[in-house]
């Protein structure tokens, strides 16, 4: 009996994490250090460096410094807001948590259009710049000839899919252990460029270097570039809250999440920038080579390429959770293996563009981020100022009109109706296709005022359609939690 017991444990802890259900403390595998790990693993990526670069074309190091710090500080505040703290808090699936503020069906549709869209078009990139950088590696070291869009580029992208389905396939458990070794290398590489920059690269020529491709208007350039971090920032959001929920604690969560990814972010994108800016070129698998040697660059290339496979992997495990949990009975019993590799379909074919996805790279963090801050607003609003961070956990499982968080038809209008006003609103403000802006955006920022007008429309819309009727929950008074034993009788009837 022991012996079967012993073997049935990983298996149930495996289907907390891969799964809806609630953890308990005894499932919940990182500790503070281990996320801050998770996190500078996955900040610091080829795609990091990528925004240093893409900050140089608008502005110079000193305001690209500054709109770096500025715009990641503005994403993440609300991205930690409205993930981390209930996720943590409760130990949820991040998109089951967000039931109460957009219904069951809600939810859903958040998840098929605005995360899929975002996760797909990121893992995508990070993919592609696998096989940018394993291609350059192979042009140095054995003379060939691959460009950037060619087909080999394509090819190795498609093996870096495969290689972070592998990982995915295994669970957080297995992201976890390679963090464990990549982040630190990460950290190491990154000091080590900038150290190699400064050395190579006098402070006068860094400070005063232009900006690679800027606008006649200098104030448009910096909050341009400031709202570009803004999207980068809360782009965090599809996946930090489940990762999250496998912390210890409070404690473990909340700091790891905003500061790792911070400092981290920005020590990569200053990288990037000051070598844009003295190389000419915002790719870092194109500078990284001259800028590291032929040897040391090209072991840095490499290594960071598979740092960005583990990075797919670790982003990958929210979404394909969020599917599972929004498609309700429809991929409830898919295996997890065969959901990731579903996942993957769509980033597999785009891979077949490298070029497109790297054109549009500035568009599609700008656009998907007026989207998220909408979101991040409506959430925030909901989660502290209406439910005062209590949420009845056992109903959010109840089926149908079961649930107080049913509403009508399982769509909470109020929350679709503030992520579209907010996204509206940024998009008015800021049109990252046209590049037209109001006079307001040049103070304001998009992401920034786009939260704030979500928040207000979610507050007074569920306050006259819900919270005054007695609907939704929202006066529901706090009790206590779940013993770890009714939760896992609950988790046996279910499966039952």
């Amino acid at each position: 009996m022991s012996g079967g017991r012993r073997s049935a444990e990983p298996d149930a802890s495996r289907g907390a994490t891969l799964g809806s259900f609630p953890l308990l403390k005894s499932e919940r595998i990182w500790s503070g250090a281990e996320f801050t790990w998770v996190n500078v693993s996955l900040a610091i990526a080829t795609w990091a460096f990528l925004v240093g670069g893409s900050t140089a074309l608008l502005v110079g190091f000193q305001q690209g410094l500054a709109a770096m710090v500025i715009g990641n500080a503005i994403g993440l505040s609300f991205m930690v807001l409205a993930s981390v703290v209930s996720s943590q808090r409760h130990g949820g699936e991040q998109y089951t948590m967000l039931r109460p503020v957009f219904g069951l069906v809600g939810v859903g549709i958040l998840v098929f259009t605005v995360i899929l869209v975002t996760e797909m078009g990121w893992s995508s990139l990070l993919s592609i710049m696998v096989g940018r950088a394993v291609t350059q590696v192979s042009n140095e070291a054995f003379g060939t000839d691959f460009g950037p869009e060619s087909v080999m580029v394509t090819v190795v992208a498609l093996l870096a899919i495969a290689a972070a389905w592998w990982i995915l396939s295994r669970g957080p458990v297995m992201i976890g252990r390679f963090n464990k070794f990549i982040a630190p290398g990460l950290v190491v590489i990154t000091a080590g460029l900038m150290v190699f920059l400064v050395l190579n690269t006098s402070w006068d020529a860094l400070l005063t270097a232009s900006p690679l491709a800027p606008f006649e208007d200098d104030r448009l350039n910096f909050m341009l570039a400031v709202e570009f971090n803004a999207g980068v920032g809360v782009s965090w959001y599809p996946v930090m809250g489940s990762l999250a929920r496998l912390t210890k604690s409070p404690k473990a969560a909340l700091w790891p999440a905003y500061g790792g990814l911070f400092v981290a972010t920005i020590i990569a994108q200053m990288v990037g920038m000051g070598a844009a800016l003295t190389l000419g070129d915002s790719d870092p698998t194109v500078w990284m080579l001259p800028f590291g040697g032929p040897v040391l660059g090209a072991a840095i290339l490499l290594f960071i390429a598979f740092a960005n496979i583990t990075s797919t992997s670790s982003i990958v495990y929210s979404t394909v959770l969020a599917l599972r949990q929004a498609s309700g009975s429809l991929l409830a019993k898919t295996p997890w293996p065969l959901l990731c590799a579903g996942f993957f379909v769509l980033p597999a074919i785009l891979a077949f563009f490298p070029g497109f996805m790297y054109d549009q790279f500035m568009v599609f963090v700008t656009i998907s981020g007026a989207f998220l801050s909408a979101m991040c607003g409506a959430i925030i609003a909901d989660y502290f100022l209406l439910r005062r961070q209590h949420i009845n956990l056992p109903d959010i499982f109840q089926p149908g009109a079961a649930s107080r968080y049913h509403f009508s038809g399982g769509l909470n209008w109020a929350g679709l109706a503030a992520v579209a006003a907010g996204a509206a609103f940024y998009l008015a403000i800021y049109n990252p296709v046209t590049l037209e802006t109001l006079p307001v955006f040049r103070y304001t920022t998009a992401s920034l005022p786009a939260a704030l007008l979500a928040g207000a429309v979610y507050y007074v819309l569920a306050s006259l359609a819900y919270r005054r009727r007695g609907l939704g929950g929202f006066q529901d008074p706090p009790e206590p939690p779940a013993s770890p034993a009714s939760t896992a009788t609950n988790r046996s009837k279910d499966h039952a």
